[in-house]
């Protein structure tokens, strides 16, 4: 790895603000030159983070440093694709009224990800689910797409409310 470049970007103070750094990664990531990878610096070892660039074609290799901190390397493959933006995360069209709901205000993630997904295994495709969640669920997208939900997120004084559609992304 030696001559491999990369940009740094320290996500410590964003967690130990009890912010949510995915975002900001995300848009690191996007703003990369091609053959440039990112090294990361943060207070955990991102795990889920590693299938979600994995899948933009990055390799990782973790190993833990000074305090506690973690820091990752993300090498992009040989024949990796372009790494595109997040997908729109606003449907349009009328939606019916939800079904069900959950507030996860208060709990912490990955919690909230988890009681959704959850839910939405007893739904019907069509139905749709309302979660209130203090921080916007960036790793809930990927999943919510793969497995072709749709979700309108508002942002509220009091968090985030979602509505999700089961299976609307498969067949609209």
């Amino acid at each position: 790895m030696s001559g491999q470049p990369f940009a740094t970007l320290d996500v410590r103070p964003i967690l130990r603000a009890g912010g949510e750094p995915f975002g900001a990664i995300m848009k690191t990531v996007a703003e990369l030159q091609p053959g440039e990878g990112l090294r990361l610096i943060a207070t955990f070892e991102p795990v889920p983070l590693f299938k979600v660039l994995g899948a933009k074609g990055f390799t990782h290799e973790a190993h833990a440093i000074d305090g506690g901190d973690w820091e990752v390397l993300f090498t992009p493959a040989a024949n990796a694709a372009p790494v595109a933006p997040p997908a729109a995360q606003a449907v349009d069209g009328r939606w019916p009224a939800p079904s069900a709901g959950l507030d996860n205000r208060g709990l912490l993630p990955p919690e909230p990800m988890v009681r959704i997904l959850q839910a939405l295994e007893g739904m019907k495709p069509g139905e749709v689910l309302e979660a209130l969640n203090d921080r916007e669920p960036l790793f809930l997208y990927p999943e919510l797409e793969k497995r072709g939900h749709a979700i309108k997120t508002e942002r509220q004084p009091e968090g985030y409310r979602l509505l999700i559609r089961l299976g609307a992304g498969r067949a609209e």
